[in-house]
C-alpha cells in the first residue's frame, strides 16, 4: 500500500514557529509608510477639530459646504489627492472669515504638503 495524498487547495504545515499569521492571500503591507500615515491621520483630526471650532464664524452655505466635506477627509491619500478641489474650497472658505480662518488655511496648506 502507498502513502499517496492528494490536496486540492492550500496546505499549510506549522512545525513550532512565533506569530504565525497564516496564508498570505496576496495583502501586501508596507510598514514604510506608518509613519507618514500617522502624520496624515494627525493632520486630518487637527483640520477637522479646527473646522468644527470655525463653524460659528460661518454663514450657513459655507457651514453646509464644511458639513459635505469632512466626510470627503479621509487618511486615504490617493482619495485626498483626487478631492484636491474639496480642500481648496474649504481653504477658500477660511479665508473670506479673516484672521479667524488662519489656522483652518494652514492646516490644509500641511495636508496638501503631506499629500505632495
Amino acid at each position: 500500500m502507498s502513502d499517496t495524498s492528494n490536496y486540492y487547495g492550500h496546505v499549510v504545515n506549522v512545525n513550532g514557529g512565533e506569530r504565525v499569521i497564516g496564508i498570505n492571500q496576496g495583502t501586501v503591507v508596507h510598514n514604510d509608510g506608518i509613519a507618514q500615515d500617522t502624520e496624515l491621520r494627525a493632520a486630518l483630526t487637527d483640520l477637522t477639530r479646527l473646522l468644527d471650532d470655525l463653524r460659528p464664524e460661518l454663514t450657513p452655505d459655507q457651514v453646509r459646504t464644511v458639513e459635505e466635506a469632512l466626510p470627503a477627509l479621509t487618511p486615504d491619500r490617493a482619495a485626498l489627492r483626487e478631492r484636491g478641489m474639496i480642500l481648496a474650497s474649504v481653504s477658500q472658505i477660511a479665508a473670506t472669515v479673516g484672521e479667524v480662518g488662519r489656522p483652518v488655511m494652514e492646516a490644509v496648506g500641511r495636508l496638501l504638503a503631506l499629500l505632495g
